[in-house]
């Protein structure tokens, strides 16, 4: 057993203390209790946003080296502190050690992506069409950002979202996920250490209440969400309400496609990665395995086996390959979905059962669900769990119109060595993110991430793109 830690608010620099109302267990074993947190509510969201919005003038025009020169040392601390902050991730939410440790060290490569970023904002210089006067474009930062960050990825989403605000200037209301919050607050401590002025980063720990009180906050310029879609409708209904700038992240169904011509060996283990590494839980998961007939039952067997070998376990046991659900609800809809697909004609091919090991925990047995139809509930719903069904296609063009007759359109995959399909696969997926001969989850830091459809609204998040929803142009008129 490790000791339980007590979680507190961040406002204007400081720990700010409250009742410890919440809990967070350890989804491994629910005896451990990770932290005991906080719950806060419109008087604390208020008092944060306060401090931000005092906190802007002087953050926004100061040196972009200064807010370089933090997330740097932000990043080389949470790199170095990689183990120790790895290893909390996984008690927390569930992660094997090694995924835990790898999502800390992106972490710390984000936050020393947008440190160089800091340095990078820039304008134009135009023509005018009348004599003697010059134009010029510029980007300012906006304000104060109030950032709402899901469980699946408790340092990198915050991470990813926080380094871009930070480094054009911006300052930031934070609220964590439920689950997850003693990894969060890790890294706002982190950031103050490195060297962060007090207001320019505040965090508030709490249920759906303190959500809702950023979203209808006066002073919070712009929200950025990442969550289910139904809370993101909500959240963009609240912010265009008061005409606040708005970016949602809002999940998946995707597909992954594997033709006759696809080396089999490698379309499962793409298939095994994408679908049940991280126990499912990632937007870009691929929950639908769209398969040419010719193929169909020789990748199910293949795939099948595999999926029944992995071990699940212990987050922090080295032996395990997958860990358990973050949370018992989570596991008990991974399950609902394993009914609803048996009840619609799915075929269990391995997996299904409820797992009971040596610990109580919310774990879930990797499931693999065959003869499934394009239309059924478990092929356009999101699981968000280690669940992946499969769907038998005669060609590449019904295999294409599946893929894509979903409202979801985050990440989608082909498996192939066909030039033609891959290329074609390309321009025509309806998905943000297309991924050939490579699983659809896992994306890097440096370049746009989002989906179309109803898995993303507004500008993209992450790299070079980050730029746009994070600053404002200004356009300047001057005569000589």
């Amino acid at each position: 057993m490790t000791d339980t830690l007590e979680l507190t608010h961040w406002i204007n620099g400081e720990k700010v203390k409250a009742d410890l109302k919440g809990e967070s267990h350890n989804p491994s074993d629910t005896r451990e209790l990770v932290a005991r947190t906080p719950d806060g509510g419109d008087a604390e969201v208020d008092a944060a946003v306060q401090a931000a919005k005092a906190a802007f003038p002087g953050w926004s025009d100061a040196s972009p080296e200064v807010r370089s020169d933090i997330l740097d040392k932000a990043g080389t601390l949470v790199m170095e502190r990689r183990e120790q902050l790895g290893r909390l991730l996984s008690r927390e939410e569930g992660k094997t050690l090694p995924e835990g440790i790898g999502e800390t060290v992106r972490a710390g490569r984000i936050l020393k992506y947008f440190a160089g970023e800091a340095l990078r904002v820039h304008g134009q210089n135009l023509a005018s069409t009348r004599p003697g006067v010059e134009i010029q474009t510029y980007r300012q930062a906006v304000g104060v950002y109030g950032l709402i960050t899901p469980w699946n990825f408790p340092i990198a989403i915050p991470a990813w979202k926080m380094a871009p605000a930070l480094a054009f200037g911006n300052t930031v209301v934070i609220k964590p996920a439920g689950p997850t919050p003693a990894t969060a607050e890790a890294l706002i401590a982190i950031l103050h250490e490195a060297g962060l002025p007090k207001g320019v980063v505040n965090m508030i720990i709490g249920r759906g209440q303190v959500g809702q009180a950023i979203v209808d906050h006066k002073d919070v310029d712009a929200i950025s969400f990442t969550g289910s879609q139904g809370v993101g409708a909500g959240v963009a209904a609240g912010a265009i309400k008061r005409q606040a700038r708005v970016q949602l992240e809002m999940g998946g169904k995707n597909p992954l496609i594997i033709m006759d011509d696809a080396d089999l060996e490698r379309a499962v283990a793409i298939a095994l990665d994408g679908s049940f590494f991280a126990t499912g839980q990632r937007c870009t998961a691929s929950s639908r395995l769209i398969v040419q007939e010719n193929i169909h039952d020789k990748f199910v067997q293949l795939l099948g086996e595999k999926v029944a070998a992995l071990r699940v376990g212990d987050a922090l046991d080295p032996n395990s390959q997958m860990g358990p659900a973050v949370s018992e609800a989570q596991m008990e809809t991974s399950y609902k979905y394993i009914d609803v697909a048996k009840s619609e004609g799915g075929r269990i091919v391995t997996g299904g059962d409820r797992l009971k090991l040596d610990k109580p925990g919310w774990y879930v047995q990797p499931t693999l669900i065959a003869d499934t139809d394009a239309g059924s509930r478990i092929n356009n719903e999101e699981v968000f769990g280690p669940v992946a069904s499969t769907i038998r296609v005669k060609d590449y063009e019904e295999a294409l119109a599946i893929s894509n007759g979903v409202e979801f359109g985050l990440s989608a995959g082909i498996v192939t060595t066909s030039l033609k399909h891959a290329r074609n696969f390309q321009r025509q997926a309806k998905a943000g993110m297309t991924m050939v001969n490579l699983a659809t989850a896992g994306v890097d830091y440096h370049v746009p991430f989002g989906g179309s459809k109803k898995s993303s609204y507004g500008a993209r998040e992450q790299g070079f793109a980050a730029v746009e929803f994070f600053t404002q142009t200004k356009t300047s008129y001057s005569a000589s």
